[in-house]
C-alpha cells in the first residue's frame, strides 16, 4: 500500500484481470544435418541453433544443394538411351525446400558438419544435445539420419524420443528408413518400446517434383556408334541396367525370382544370371553393394539407374544388343546445340526422393495455423510431390496402421485417384494407448502444458494463499475457455470440457503448504479424430 506524506490528490491504477496464458507456437520443426557451409563470416555455426524462416535465410547461412554428377549414354542419332545419377546422401536442402513448399514457417537448422564430413552416429547425437538446450522447437526431425546404418539411426531416433519425454514440449517425426519387405518390422524392433507417445513414424518415401542441382562440368556424356564394339544389356523396370560384355552368341539370358534361401546370385552353364530371393523388392543400392562383392561375374555386369528404387520378381529375360563407343565428354562442350537442349530436358525429369518426414512436418504446420493443433495431421495432400515409391493399399495399411504385437503404429502416405499423395494416418508409436494412440492429442497437451506453465510462473514466490490460488485457477479456466470455445476441447459445457482445481483440501494438504508446494490439477477432454467413419444401411420394409 502506498504511503501518502504530501496533501494533494493521487491516482492509482488496480489490476481486475486475471494474468492470461499465451498459447505457445506448436510446428516449429528443427532439422538436423550436414550443410555446404558450417561457418558464416568466419565463425563456425557447427552445432548451434539457427532459426530461419525462409530459403532464402537458409542459402544465406549455410549455403546450397549438394552438387551432383550425371552419367548419360547418347546413341548414333543423338537419343538419350540411359540417364545414371549420383548416389546422393546430403538432402538437407531439398528438405527445407519441400518443407516450405508444403507450409512450413519458422525452423530451427543445427548443422553437424559439412558435405565433405562422413555421416556418423556421433554427430547427431551432438546436433540433439544442442538441441535440448533450445526452448522454442516443437518438432525433431531426423530425415538426414536415415543414411545412418540401421543401428545407429535407431539409437539416434531413441534419444530423440527420450529427449521429448524429458523435456516434454516437443515431438518427434520418424521415418521408415528403407521401404522394403521387411522394413516395418526392422522399425518396430530397432525403435525399442520407451517413450512412444513422443513420436509418429510415416513410410514410405516419396517422389519429389523437385530438381537436382548440377553444373555442366559434371555431365559425363557417353556417345554410341554403330561402328563400334558390341555389347549386351537390358534396364530393368528404371532400376538397374545388366550388361553382358562376352559373345553376342551365348545367348545371355537374366531373371529375378522371389525364392532361395538367401539374397544372392548365381551364373549357370547357359549364362542366364540370377538374382535370388528379392522378395516384395529389394532396393537397388543393396543389389549393387551385393553384386560388387560377388566373385565369379563371368561377363555380366549390374549398373545402378535410379537411387531409391527396387528390384522386383520377373520372368527370364534375353539381353538386347546395343553398340557402344569410347568416346566420352563433358555437357558444357555441347552448349548451343541441339543434343545441349535434348540432354538439359532429360535431366529436369530426374527428381528428388526424399524421407516423408519433411513433407509431413509443413503439413503440421498448416494444420495449427489453419484448424489447430487438435485437429489431426491427415487425409491432407501433400505439395511438391509425384507420388509416394511405393504404392500402399487398404489390406496393406492395415497391417501398419494397427499393431498387436507391439502397438508401433505406422502412418502411411498414400496416392489416391483425383486427390494427389496424401497423409493417411494420424497415429503416434504407442497406437495401442487409448489415452495417447493419436498425433493431434499428445501434441494437444504439449501445448496447453507449455503454454500453463510458463504463464503460471508469475506466481513463483507469490503468497501461497487463496488470493493467489484464483488468480491461477481464472488464468488457466480463462485458457481452457477459449481452446473449447475453438474446438480444441470435446464437451457441450465447459463443465465437460475441462476442469481446474486448486486449493487446500482439493489439490493441496498444509504439509505441502509449507513445503512451498502450489498444486494444480487440470483435466481435460481432448478431442479425437474420426479414424473409422462406420455408414450402416439396411432395407427397410414397404410399406404400401
Amino acid at each position: 500500500m502506498s504511503n501518502f506524506f504530501t496533501p494533494d490528490v493521487y491516482t492509482e491504477e488496480i489490476p481486475l484481470l486475471p494474468q492470461s496464458v499465451a498459447e505457445v507456437s506448436t510446428a516449429v520443426p528443427a532439422f538436423i544435418g550436414y550443410t555446404e557451409k558450417a561457418t558464416k563470416e568466419g565463425k563456425s555455426l557447427a552445432n548451434k541453433a539457427i532459426r530461419i524462416s525462409t530459403l532464402l535465410e537458409y542459402k544465406e547461412f549455410f549455403g546450397g544443394a549438394k552438387s551432383v554428377s550425371f552419367d548419360v549414354t547418347v546413341a548414333s542419332d543423338e537419343t538419350i538411351t540411359n540417364v545414371k545419377v549420383e548416389s546422393l546422401q546430403n538432402k538437407l536442402y531439398y528438405a527445407i525446400e519441400l518443407y516450405f513448399k508444403n507450409g512450413g514457417g519458422d525452423c530451427y537448422i543445427v548443422s553437424i558438419g559439412s558435405y565433405s564430413d562422413t555421416y556418423n552416429k556421433q554427430d547427431f547425437l551432438n546436433g540433439l544435445e544442442t538441441l535440448s538446450k533450445e526452448d522454442e522447437p516443437t518438432l525433431i526431425m531426423l530425415g538426414e539420419a536415415t543414411h545412418l546404418q540401421e543401428v545407429d539411426y535407431y539409437e539416434v531416433c531413441q534419444e530423440a524420443l527420450k529427449q521429448c519425454a524429458d523435456l516434454k514440449d516437443r515431438f518427434c517425426i520418424l521415418d521408415v528408413q528403407k521401404n522394403e519387405g521387411d522394413a516395418i518390422e526392422k522399425f518396430r524392433n530397432g525403435i525399442g518400446a520407451n517413450n512412444l507417445k513422443y513420436g509418429a513414424a510415416y513410410t514410405p518415401y516419396l517422389q519429389t517434383s523437385l530438381n537436382y542441382v548440377y553444373s555442366d562440368s559434371d555431365v559425363n556424356i557417353s556417345s554410341l556408334s554403330s561402328s563400334s564394339e558390341s555389347t549386351l544389356k537390358f534396364d530393368y523396370d528404371n532400376a538397374i541396367t545388366i550388361i553382358y560384355k562376352g559373345d553376342a552368341e551365348d545367348n545371355p539370358k537374366f531373371k529375378i525370382n522371389k525364392t532361395g534361401t538367401s539374397f544372392g546370385f548365381s551364373i549357370n552353364d547357359t549364362k542366364v544370371l540370377t538374382i535370388s530371393n528379392v522378395g516384395e523388392g529389394k532396393p537397388v543400392e543393396e543389389v549393387l553393394e551385393a553384386w560388387n562383392n560377388f566373385p565369379d561375374r563371368g561377363n555380366f555386369e549390374i549398373l545402378l539407374i535410379t537411387e531409391g528404387t527396387t528390384v522386383k520378381s520377373t520372368d527370364l529375360i534375353t539381353l538386347e544388343k546395343v553398340t557402344t563407343s569410347g568416346e566420352t565428354f563433358k555437357l558444357d562442350s555441347k552448349k548451343g546445340t541441339a543434343l545441349y537442349s535434348k540432354i538439359i530436358s532429360e535431366l529436369a525429369k530426374q527428381r528428388i526422393i526424399l524421407p516423408p518426414s519433411v513433407a509431413v512436418s509443413g503439413a503440421y504446420a498448416t494444420t495449427d495455423r489453419e484448424r489447430g493443433v487438435w485437429k489431426a495431421p491427415a487425409n491432407i495432400s501433400l505439395n511438391g510431390v509425384v507420388a509416394p515409391v511405393e504404392k500402399i493399399t487398404s489390406k496393406e495399411q492395415e497391417r501398419l496402421n494397427v499393431d498387436a504385437t507391439s502397438g508401433k503404429s505406422i502412418n502411411a502416405i498414400r496416392s489416391f485417384v483425383g486427390k494427389g499423395t496424401m497423409i493417411w494416418g494420424a497415429r503416434t508409436l504407442a497406437g495401442n494407448d487409448n489415452e495417447w494412440r493419436y498425433v493431434s492429442v499428445r501434441r494437444l497437451f504439449n501445448m496447453i502444458e507449455e503454454s500453463t506453465k510458463k504463464a503460471a510462473q508469475f506466481a513463483v514466490f507469490e503468497s501461497n494463499d487463496a488470493i493467489t490460488w484464483l488468480k491461477v485457477k481464472a488464468m488457466i479456466e480463462s485458457f481452457l475457455y477459449g481452446v473449447w470455445q475453438q474446438g480444441g476441447l470435446a464437451g457441450s459445457v465447459e463443465s465437460q470440457a475441462y476442469f481446474v482445481n486448486i486449493g487446500l483440501g482439493k489439490t493441496m494438504t498444509q504439509q505441502d503448504i509449507l513445503e512451498g508446494k502450489m498444486i494444480v490439477e487440470i483435466g481435460l477432454a481432448a478431442v479425437r479424430p474420426a479414424e473409422f467413419i462406420i455408414l450402416k444401411f439396411s432395407h427397410k420394409l414397404q410399406e404400401a
